[in-house]
């Protein structure tokens, strides 16, 4: 008689039906996140030029800001005032026997120059720009191209605003464009310590700034 002997009955063991099923659902949370991953960092990463595009923006921004809370305070922007037409009055000079006058000469009005060339905004602005920029120079005793770049950065004059950075003797000579809103602004500058002088001058209505191109009006800088 042959016994028969019951097929082996296979035991799983619940740790080994757990593993494959928690591998299974790793990888389906693990897929999306790479794929999520890789765009975050395209996105990121980015064409060079975009990136270039928008760190040019942010000093451009930044300046145009600093243009604005200089000035303010000052009156909205109007047309300069025509200078005055008809033939200047020369003062007199007494001929013999005859007393010369008693009241004082009055100063004829300029002409030409940054009083009757700029408009109210830019004449206000650029007092408080003149300003400013003279008393950041004023403690260097030496003053290189390299150091007056330094401070007019701080101050938040761009690179792509400040010309003709030059050494001049024991000086440093250097132009500012500050055109904004159709004005025609801009500062000349030489920095030499307790000797800096900063004037306004007229710039060019349009086109490219050239340090050539500018008319200084010669007066004292502020003294802190």
């Amino acid at each position: 008689m042959t016994n028969l002997v019951p097929p082996a009955t296979v035991t799983r063991s619940p740790r080994r039906l757990w593993l494959p099923l928690a591998l299974a659902a790793l990888t389906l949370v693990t897929v999306p996140a790479c794929g999520t991953e890789k765009t975050e960092r395209a996105g990121a990463d980015g064409p060079p030029s975009t990136h270039a595009e928008t760190a040019g923006a942010r000093p451009a921004a930044a300046f145009t800001k600093m243009l604005d809370e200089v000035a303010h305070a000052c009156p909205p922007s109007a047309a300069p005032e025509a200078p005055p037409t008809g033939p200047a009055a020369e003062p007199s000079t007494p001929g013999p026997g005859e007393t010369p006058p008693s009241d004082p000469i009055e100063p004829l009005a300029p002409t030409a120059g940054p009083e009757v060339e700029l408009n109210a905004r830019d004449w206000c602005a650029g007092v408080r720009h003149e300003q400013r920029v003279a008393e950041a120079l004023w403690d260097l005793t030496d003053p290189t191209p390299a150091e007056v770049r330094t401070v007019l950065n701080d101050l938040g004059y761009i690179d792509e605003r400040i010309h003709g950075l030059e050494r001049s003797g024991t000086a440093t000579r250097f132009s500012l464009d500050l055109r904004d809103r159709g004005g025609r602004l801009c500062l000349n500058g030489s920095a030499a310590g307790e000797q800096t002088v900063v004037d306004m001058c007229v710039a060019p209505t349009t086109g490219p700034f050239t340090p050539e191109e500018r008319s200084a009006d010669q007066r004292p800088s502020p003294t802190p």
